[in-house]
Parts: C-alpha cells; sequence; structure tokens
C-alpha cells in the first residue's frame, strides 16, 4: 500500500509538472499579448535620437546597443557618487524667483565617452499631470545636468558602453527638494 502511494504521488507530481511546463510554453510561444507596432513603434523608455534636446553634441558609440534600458544607470553612472552630484547641482543652482512646483524629469543617454546627450525633457506638477515650467528654469537644470564631469564611463565587458540615464528634481515653488533616484 505504501508502496502504491509513493507511485501515484511520482505520477501525479510528473503530471502536474507537464501541465506546468505545457503551460509556461504556451504563453511563451502563443504570443498571448502581442505589440501594436504602429501605436508602441519602440520599446519602454525609448528615446528618439532625432528629436532629443542636445542630440548633436557628442556621438555615441554604438546606438543599436544601449545599456540600462528600464531603470537607467542609477548609482553607477554618477560620477563619484550621488552625494557629489547633489552637492554640485545645488551649488550650482540658483533659483531665479521661480514658482515651479513638481518634477522635471530629464531621461538621456551617456555616450561610452561619458559624454550626456539626447535629452528627454519630461514635466509634470505634484498631481503628475503634464505641464510647463519655466524655460529658464528647465534650461539651467538641462545645463546642469548636461555636465561631463558628472557622468562615469560604465564598461561592459570590460568595453566601455553607452547607457540610458535619467534625473529627476523634486520642485516646490523653484527650490530643488530632492533629486531622484
Amino acid at each position: 500500500m505504501r508502496i502504491l502511494k509513493i507511485v501515484v504521488y511520482i505520477v501525479l507530481g510528473f503530471f502536474i509538472f507537464t501541465i506546468l511546463a505545457a503551460f509556461g510554453g504556451y504563453l511563451y510561444y502563443a504570443n498571448k499579448f502581442p505589440v501594436d507596432e504602429i501605436y508602441y513603434p519602440n520599446y519602454i523608455a525609448y528615446i528618439d535620437q532625432e528629436n532629443a534636446t542636445l542630440n548633436d553634441v557628442y556621438t555615441l558609440c554604438d546606438a543599436e546597443a544601449i545599456y540600462y534600458v528600464h531603470h537607467g544607470a542609477a548609482e553607477e553612472g554618477y560620477a563619484g557618487n550621488k552625494k557629489q552630484f547633489r552637492n554640485n547641482i545645488l551649488a550650482s543652482y540658483k533659483n531665479e524667483k521661480y514658482k515651479d512646483s513638481g518634477y522635471l524629469n530629464f531621461r538621456f543617454l551617456v555616450s561610452c565617452e561619458g559624454n550626456p546627450g539626447w535629452f528627454k525633457i519630461i514635466q509634470v506638477d505634484e498631481a503628475y499631470n503634464p505641464t510647463q515650467f519655466s524655460k529658464r528654469l528647465v534650461d539651467q537644470l538641462l545645463a546642469l545636468t548636461a555636465k561631463p564631469e558628472h557622468w562615469n564611463t560604465i564598461n561592459v565587458r570590460e568595453n566601455p558602453v553607452d547607457y540610458y540615464m535619467y534625473v529627476s528634481y523634486k520642485l516646490k515653488d523653484g527650490e530643488i527638494t530632492e533629486i531622484l533616484p
């Protein structure tokens, strides 16, 4: 009787494993969630290099292989560290009586030589609704963020690579209250 139970458990386990493997294969190969290539022609976080801001200052080493696509390089990207970056930005930033509040987001590429460019600028208010900040404020923070001395070269398999980066400035009445990530 005991051997029969063991055989039943083995057969049942094999049966469940087979069903799960078949279901996984179905999800993998059946393309259950097709992508609308017309509505979504690019991958998540894509930066159109032709229409980006500061797209003509530097060149990328390999525009086909850009690393850290979805989340950006974060801590690795900062020359020195994030605290130094924050201190440099806060020391250089001048609030010229701006009243803007919300988030000013820069998503950009850094070349294999550590040169930033190809900026996509996203401006949202405190409720995350699209907005427009003062042009002078945006230009000032763009110029500060785009300084090459703020960014590292990053190696993958001992080769320097181009990578995505992002910086978000949380603003309250024109003052920087937080720098993310």
